[in-house]
């Protein structure tokens, strides 16, 4: 049976996985480093052509590469979490669906599919719970742009 505390933190790092999406889809990543990951966190999203590396790294790939100009609308919806929590730290196993559209031309776009699972570690900080390692597995890919070699 589980405790209300462990209740409750699972509830937490549901919402900061929920957060963690929105952020990503408004294009807010500066928002990231205060809100989603700790200041010592190491992000791998290799698995579908990301950066690895530390936070500064993750930021600098995420603010390069998830442009209005280039992705007009994206939505990472999770599911199937799989949260463990011991004391103040924790894992999980997230699926994310990702339909994102990709602007190709001035007048044309395309609209693709990944998915991929987030494999995490969590940790308790003074400000909340929050991600201290990611790594993406990709699942599957649809109708990505034959240029993308995903």
């Amino acid at each position: 049976m589980l405790s209300q505390q462990e209740i409750s933190d699972r509830f937490e790092i549901q919402d900061l996985l929920y957060h963690y999406a929105d952020l990503i889809d408004k294009q807010q990543i500066d928002e990231l480093r205060n809100s989603v990951f700790t200041a010592d966190a190491q992000i791998d999203y290799s698995a579908v052509g990301g950066s690895v590396g530390d936070l500064d790294i993750t930021l600098e790939f995420l603010k390069a590469s998830l442009t209005r100009e280039l992705f007009p609308n994206s939505q990472h919806l999770n599911a199937n979490l799989q949260i463990r929590v011991d004391g103040d730290t924790g894992q999980g196993r997230v699926m994310c669906f990702n339909p994102m559209e990709m602007r190709l031309s001035e007048s044309e776009t395309q609209t693709y599919f990944i998915g991929v699972w987030y494999v995490d570690e969590y940790r308790r900080t003074e400000a909340g719970w929050r991600i201290c390692s990611r790594r993406e597995e990709k699942s599957w890919v649809f109708n990505a742009p034959d240029f993308m070699n995903l």
